[in-house]
């Protein structure tokens, strides 16, 4: 089964560059099978990952940024693929 993982996280006003290669810069504890990085307006970063586990299963996530480079909590979300798709 394929789980992705989405981190989405808006910055402080006029810090989105800044999130952006704060988010680009973290490692996790293992590879994921595919990990892509996205902005938008509002200076808000997204980042998914791809991986090869159980919906359930205990899988390296993005931590939350410092306090003062976000202007709300980080909002993560879990997908499972879907066979047939595609």
């Amino acid at each position: 089964m394929t789980v992705a993982l989405m981190w989405e996280a808006r910055a402080t006003e006029g810090r989105g560059k800044e999130l952006l290669a704060w988010a680009q810069a973290q490692r996790l504890d293992r590879e994921p099978l595919r990990r892509e990085t996205f902005r938008a307006p509002g200076d808000r970063v997204l980042v998914i990952t791809w991986w090869d586990a159980e919906f359930d299963a205990v899988v390296p996530e993005l931590p939350e940024p410092a306090g003062e480079l976000v202007s709300r909590a980080v909002h993560r979300w879990r997908f499972e693929a879907v066979a047939g798709e595609g």
